[in-house]
């Protein structure tokens, strides 16, 4: 079984992706990742090399790598499930799980994130928001066709395993 863990930047992919991983026995994978791996260069050089379009091409090719996998957790970059047909195919070959938390505290999680965010250089904080609030709302339709939906803010990664557990079950 492959899990796919959606959700905006800063809303804990990788970090309830490598819990669940260890709760489930699962490997764990970070598609950004795997990007960096594959394509050697890191995330923010490619945006800066690059465009957003391309990235997308790479983040799509590096996607269908996945699906070759077995008993995987793998964490999601905020807009793959929003190009080409990713969340379509991201629900034909695994379990999706948006982790689903509100502009605000993404805000928080962000302002006070080390790691560098492409999406969001050049802004202001105050910009910053404005800009997390509105990319929610055009994400959000993609993110809501996600097998099962969390609260990111109040993530319990017990009752994660169990709901994946049951969705596992009833879709035998």
């Amino acid at each position: 079984m492959l899990i796919y863990l959606i959700g905006y930047m800063g809303s804990g992919k990788t970090t309830v992706g490598k819990k669940l991983a260890a709760k489930m026995d699962y490997s764990f994978l970070d598609l950004d990742k795997m990007i960096e791996h594959k394509f050697k260069i890191t995330i923010p050089d490619l945006f800066a090399k690059y465009d957003e379009k391309t990235f997308r091409k790479l983040e799509q090719e590096t996607l269908l790598d996945t699906f070759t996998l077995a008993n995987t957790v793998i964490s999601t970059g905020g807009g793959t499930p929003c190009f080409y047909d990713n969340m379509e195919l991201i629900n034909k070959n695994g379990l999706s799980v948006y982790l689903k938390m509100h502009p605000k505290s993404l805000y928080e999680r962000l302002i006070k994130s080390k790691k560098k965010r492409p999406l969001l250089a050049n802004k202001s904080t105050e910009e910053i928001l404005k800009h997390i609030s509105m990319q929610v709302i055009e994400r959000e339709s993609f993110y809501l066709q996600s097998n099962l939906m969390i609260k990111g803010e109040s993530m319990d990664i017990r009752k994660l395993v169990e709901s994946i557990t049951n969705h596992m079950k009833q879709n035998l």
